[in-house]
């Protein structure tokens, strides 16, 4: 009950806050189902691209890197004959597996899958209030 993760999943981790890095690879040693890190550190420019696009509602996402240069958000993905799967059920799935390891961490964390307007499965993000 453990998968690895991706060189690639684990650069991409660098860019971000380092308790929401040690959710993700927390995560890994508790889930049997496969996931990659899609984003984790955006620029200014691609978050309005996001925005224009309809992929994202706002310009103050938590993609954006911070005073210290890290995310506190992350996207990642449950992986489907190693191909990204965008269906809700396997987020629904993997989902109390990353919010366990995020306890078992002791960090607070949100899902972008439990908020009531514009659901996104793949978003986690440490919360504003502990990470201004």
């Amino acid at each position: 009950m453990t998968i690895t993760l991706s060189q690639k999943s684990l650069i991409k981790l660098e860019g971000a806050n380092p308790d929401l890095a040690r959710v993700i690879k927390r995560a890994a040693t508790l889930s049997s189902i496969d996931f990659t890190v899609l984003e984790v550190l955006r620029t200014p420019a691609r978050q309005k691209e996001l925005v224009a696009k309809g992929a994202s509602k706002t310009m103050k996402s938590r993609h954006l890197p911070r005073a210290d240069g890290k995310s506190c958000a992350v996207d990642i993905a449950p992986m489907d004959g190693g191909q990204v799967s965008w269906a809700w059920p396997l987020y629904h799935k993997l989902a109390p597996i990353i919010k366990q390891a995020a306890k078992d961490e002791g960090v607070p964390i949100e899902w972008g899958g439990d908020w009531r307007s514009f659901k996104d499965g793949p978003h986690w993000q440490l919360p504003w209030a502990q990470y201004p």
